[in-house]
């Protein structure tokens, strides 16, 4: 029987513990429901995969923290002794999370305290990707992938001789959730920090950052913002509501703010010069990137902010020819960063799998993404979904 997929509990994106324990702090007795959605065709069915997944559950469910992975994260000065004292007894319960098999569809769904429910997440997802991409010739894909790698990486080398902007070009690793295994992610992880160390600076995994001596890169998600639609604020100022909790919880540290929840205009709308001052920057995940990049230094500038003091973090199905062409056209004008997951992480030759899992309930309500991209836009209740559009004057997909 192969190794369990799950490696550790540390093995998961830092925004996901900076959004945990946000919550705990501020909302510890919320509810809430997340589902799991493959928005591309696979080879075979994943329902194929459901024992297999079964086991991986129940594996996932039966993991504690281990000594030395509270003692790295309590040495991240943003996290907070009580939140490491709460993920020192902390474990997953299996009543939280059902999967099962809907004709040739995957269902997995889960219910229950957000703070017991939303670290599910990216293990479920990368446990469905690699159970998946198992199915496949192994030795073929990672000959693939390691000729595909060492041309990013002369790539990169060759970027090198071009004369340089203001600011650098920075790259970071995120493709834990989508990617084809786990010990690939650590080959393709450990490449680019020994051969491209002037470019790459980090992973959103904290398991590979502590085990590498690597940065851990991450801020909030979706699903932080999403919350505040039900945490008892008017629907209208649910994103100052959070972002203000986020200050609040930080106070200075983590200060890139996400900005498509409801729209990249809707957004800016609140991201008022008190907000602009208190962040460092900014993260793109859905929409055209230029046009989003030139409406924040536009909205910078507006509010005599020099843009120069500030970042740009572009995270958004990035490929590596697509994040240096976004850093041509703002390397000289902003500071910027790129987030590269799937492209890094599953560039091995196979079509990848298109999985999510999202927050669709909070505290009985529905909550929503109204997406830049069409097709990203994330809600069960197209009721809410036309309230939401309304309130934040937000135009049909």
């Amino acid at each position: 029987m192969s190794a369990p997929v799950v490696r550790s509990l540390l093995e998961t994106d830092l925004y996901k513990f900076t959004m945990w324990q946000a919550l705990l702090h501020g909302h510890p007795n919320s509810h809430t429901e997340y589902e799991f959605v493959c928005r591309n065709t696979p080879a075979f069915p994943l329902t194929e995969l459901l024992p297999q997944i079964e086991r991986e559950l129940d594996h996932l469910c039966s993991m504690s923290f281990r000594d030395e992975e509270l003692s790295y994260l309590r040495s991240l000065r943003y996290i907070k002794s009580d939140f490491v004292d709460f993920l020192t007894v902390f474990r997953f319960q299996r009543k939280f999370i059902d999967v099962r098999a809907d004709g040739d569809t995957l269902k997995i769904h889960t219910a229950g305290p957000q703070v017991h429910v939303m670290g599910f997440e990216i293990y479920v997802l990368y446990i469905v990707n690699e159970l998946y991409f198992r199915r496949f010739d192994q030795a073929a894909a990672l000959a693939e992938g390691r000729a595909r790698l060492s041309a990013k990486i002369a790539k990169l080398k060759a970027f090198g001789q071009e004369p340089a902007l203001a600011y650098p070009f920075e790259l970071s690793d995120f493709g834990t959730r989508r990617r084809f295994s786990g010990v690939w992610h650590d080959e393709v992880v450990q490449r680019l920090a020994r051969e491209v160390p002037e470019y790459f600076k980090g992973t959103s995994n904290v398991y590979q950052a502590m085990r590498y001596g690597l940065i851990p890169i991450g801020t909030m998600a979706h699903e932080y913002m999403q919350s505040f639609q039900a945490f008892g604020v008017r629907l209208r100022d649910f994103q100052k509501a959070s972002l203000e909790a986020w200050v609040q919880e930080y106070r200075g540290d983590l200060g890139i703010a996400l900005t498509d929840v409801v729209g990249m205009d809707a957004f800016l709308d609140d991201f008022d010069l008190y907000f602009a001052k208190l962040f460092d920057g900014l993260r793109h995940d859905s929409g055209d990137p230029v046009l989003w990049g030139e409406k924040a230094i536009a909205h910078y500038a507006a509010l005599r902010i020099d843009p120069k003091t500030k970042r740009l973090v572009f995270s958004d199905g990035l490929n590596l020819d697509s994040a240096i062409a976004l850093y041509r056209h703002f390397g000289d004008r902003i500071m910027t960063g790129f987030g590269i997951g799937t492209h890094l992480t599953n560039d091995v030759g196979l079509a990848p799998l298109n999985i999510v899992m999202k927050l669709v309930l909070c505290n009985g309500q529905s909550v929503a993404k109204l997406s830049d991209s069409p097709g990203k836009t994330i809600s069960k209740d197209e009721t809410f979904l036309a309230y939401l559009r309304q309130v934040f004057n937000h135009p049909a997909a």
